[in-house]
């Protein structure tokens, strides 16, 4: 795409030149219309001033394209040489009576005078030759207009560069200034449109900051904001409201269950229904932090994180894992967010690692001052499922255990947090799920706290 500044300002300098070569042709044509014999005689006296010879006792009017074309358009043309006491004339029948008397010897110069009988005009004009005056008398010519323009610029070549350069400073100047406001008016319509939430683009570029050629264009990034904004708040809406109604499901799903008689069946379906409970709690909990229907307030992730592995704690004893929390400083971790939403991305993460760690034989949270960390000592991931895992529906588990949204949504829940879920993991040497937060308040104090299952 080309660009905007450069096309602007070679079309303006297009334009401008167009502009500057007529006004210079109107001029041309008019100037001399205005003066028209003046300047006919400047061009004739000019053209037989290169025609004439003079060579000792002899002037010589030489036969000249310019002079041939002279005598060619002007059938009554008529002229007089004088140098001195030699004269040369041509056309003398259609020489009328004259108020000078040859040889001329009058000062140098042109000028137009009439004849005796006033109803004709004719040329004088004298040059010095060294120490002899060339004196013309030229009457009837009729000059072309092309020898006259032509005439005009080479006597005023300097001249007309000079305006041709002004006026192609000027042009410059404001073909840059223009494409200077342009450029800055489109940086600032880009820059508000940078600064536009994507997760909630209800905010719109004022029209009064922008100049009129770019309001539709404005108008247009503003409705269609105004259209992405109006149907994420439609998903969201729906999001919520679908984990609103699991809910009760859940429960009178959960209070049936305690009635299956074989205690292996029970144990598998209380865990199923509490990954299902735990992952709709967390759908709900996103779709109110993304419609900032709950107030972040300062909280203890240490906290947090010490009552998750301690729910955890039965089915890791069932699995035969250990758990353990690994606190480099002892006091508490704030982070600013949602306490039931940063609980539900934890519990999602160690249940996560319970469930999905092949070969774990041990699992230890990790606290630092900006987050928390789950490693597990299971198999890994293949090298590059990392960025897998965060698509929805994708798991780490190949014989198809879980849904695949747990991770997805945990993503979400930090990112309305401002923060981010980082998974590293090799073959072989484990995985590391961790929760980063922007810095707030760092604790003090150091500790080491394990918790243990046997």
């Amino acid at each position: 795409m080309t660009s905007i500044a450069r096309t602007f300002a070679i079309s303006l300098g297009i334009a401008a030149t167009t502009i500057f070569l007529t006004m210079l042709g109107v001029f041309i044509w008019r100037y001399p219309t205005e003066e028209h014999e003046f300047r006919s005689c400047q061009v004739v006296a000019a053209i037989l001033d290169r025609a004439t010879v003079i060579e000792g006792q002899k002037l010589t009017v030489r036969p000249t394209p310019a002079l041939e074309e002279l005598k060619a358009d002007s059938p009554n043309l008529w002229y007089v040489m004088s140098a001195g006491e030699l004269l040369s004339e041509y056309g003398s029948e259609h020489r009328p009576a004259l108020p000078f008397v040859f040889p001329y010897r009058g000062p140098v110069g042109s000028s137009v005078f009439s004849t005796l009988d006033q109803n004709s005009t004719f040329c004088l004009s004298a040059v010095q030759r060294g120490s002899l005056r060339l004196g013309m008398m030229v009457g009837e010519p009729q000059v072309r207009f092309g020898r006259i323009a032509r005439t005009f610029l080479l006597r005023r070549v300097f001249s007309i560069m000079l305006v041709a350069l002004a006026f192609a400073a000027t042009v410059a100047v404001g073909s840059a200034l223009a494409a200077r406001f342009v450029s800055r008016s489109i940086e600032r319509v880009a820059r508000r449109a940078l600064a536009i939430d994507p997760s909630a683009p209800q905010g719109l570029i004022s029209l009064s900051e922008v100049p009129c050629e770019l309001k539709p264009l404005v108008e247009a990034l503003n409705r269609a904001f105004g259209e992405i904004d109006a149907y994420i708040r439609m998903q969201r809406r729906f999001l919520g409201n679908a984990a609103h109604q699991l809910r009760t499901p859940l429960t009178l799903l959960r209070a049936k269950i305690e009635d299956v008689p074989e205690p292996a069946l029970r144990a598998e379906l209380v865990r199923d229904v509490r990954r299902l409970t735990s992952l709709v709690s967390a759908m709900l909990d996103l779709a109110r932090l993304q419609n900032h229907a709950v107030e972040k307030r300062p909280i203890d992730l240490a906290q947090i994180t010490i009552e998750v592995l301690a729910d955890f704690g039965p089915s890791a004893l069932d699995a035969g894992i250990e758990l353990a929390l690994d606190q480099a400083e002892k006091g508490p971790v704030l982070v600013l967010g949602v306490d039931a939403a940063i609980r539900s991305a934890l519990a999602n993460l160690v249940g996560n690692a319970l469930i999905h760690a092949r070969g774990a034989r041990r699992i230890v949270a990790t606290l630092g001052p900006d987050g928390v960390s789950i490693d597990d000592d299971g198999a890994g991931l293949p090298d590059g499922a990392e960025h897998k895992l965060l698509e929805p529906f994708q798991t780490g588990n190949t014989a198809g255990d879980g849904a695949g949204l747990g991770l997805s949504i945990v993503r979400e829940i930090m990112a309305a947090h401002n923060g981010e879920l980082i998974i590293s993991s090799a073959p072989g040497r484990g995985t590391t799920m961790s929760l980063r937060f922007p810095a707030t308040v760092a604790p003090t104090g150091p500790a080491q706290l394990a918790l243990q299952t046997s």
